[in-house]
């Protein structure tokens, strides 16, 4: 029986590559890929083969959400086989049920874990790992279709009433070119926003972080008309809408992200007083 190590490429090129994963991908007999979840900056799968002196077989949506991971199921059976994903392997629930058909299998799993979007927005941004809450992907709406999901909206409010801060992730589709951007995502609350009569963003402050730990990495704070002004460059791009704001959090944006202080302290009082939250 083989062996499937699953390989985190974390967030920019190969630079995010354990020694233990690159020793793990030379000695591989077959390389898998997959990387529609999300979006690489500086990665080149064809460089990483050259590097590899080895193909890499890159995988689809539906071989791995529709087909089970069939293909890489079968090679794992045989031999070492490597799946690498982008960030952290297991961010994804996709890749957890692949790990878990591998082990009923009687395949043996490795994991090389490598940074994943949530590690780069902390480091990226300064705000505190304890008091992110639960994450959300913001998808495009399909109105024709009557496909608005209202979940970002419901879990920002959830997570606003217990003081915590809200990430969300940005609808990648990669087989249609469109990446969504911090402006897209933003307009897209905004339009939840009205339709479920909240107010929330108004005065909120919005953290939008574009290729987190990325050299050219980009983060702007502010109010919602200062975010959606800025140009931040390629995806892949994130939101935060901060919860109560600890004073090193609250300097790290305005040295990190630009934000002006004023802006920041009346959405801190303001969410402090409206959650009674000390």
């Amino acid at each position: 029986m083989g062996i499937l190590a699953f390989i985190g490429l974390g967030l920019y090129g190969i630079r995010d590559l354990s020694l233990g994963a690159l020793n793990f991908l030379k000695r591989a007999k077959r390389v898998f890929l997959e990387y529609y979840t999300s979006v690489i900056p500086n990665f080149d799968v064809n460089r990483l083969a050259n590097f590899l002196r080895k193909s890499i077989e890159v995988m689809s949506r539906e071989d791995i959400e529709e087909r089970g991971g069939d293909i890489i199921l079968e090679a794992a059976e045989k031999a070492e086989v490597a799946f690498l994903t982008p960030g952290n392997p297991f961010i994804a629930t996709t890749h957890i049920n692949l790990r878990l058909e591998a082990e009923k299998k009687g395949i043996r799993t490795l994991i090389y874990p490598a940074p994943s979007v949530i590690d780069g927005i902390i480091s990226a941004t300064g705000l505190h790992s304890y008091k992110l809450g639960r994450s959300v992907t913001i998808v495009y709406p399909e109105e024709d279709k009557g496909y608005w999901p209202l979940t970002p909206y419901d879990v920002l409010k959830g997570n606003l009433s217990l003081g915590l801060h809200t990430l969300f992730l940005l609808d990648v589709k990669r087989c249609e070119n469109r990446y969504m951007t911090v402006r897209e995502g933003i307009q897209i609350l905004l339009d939840t926003e009205k339709r479920v009569g909240g107010d929330i963003l108004e005065k909120a402050v919005i953290v939008g972080i574009a290729r987190a730990t990325a050299p050219n990495q980009r983060i702007v704070a502010g109010n919602i008309c200062e975010v959606m002004e800025k140009e931040i460059g390629p995806p892949p791009h994130s939101i935060v809408i901060p919860g109560p704001l600890h004073p090193s959090e609250l300097e790290a944006l305005k040295v990190l992200a630009g934000a002006k202080e004023e802006v920041l302290r009346e959405w801190d009082m303001r969410v402090k007083k409206e959650l009674k939250y000390t």
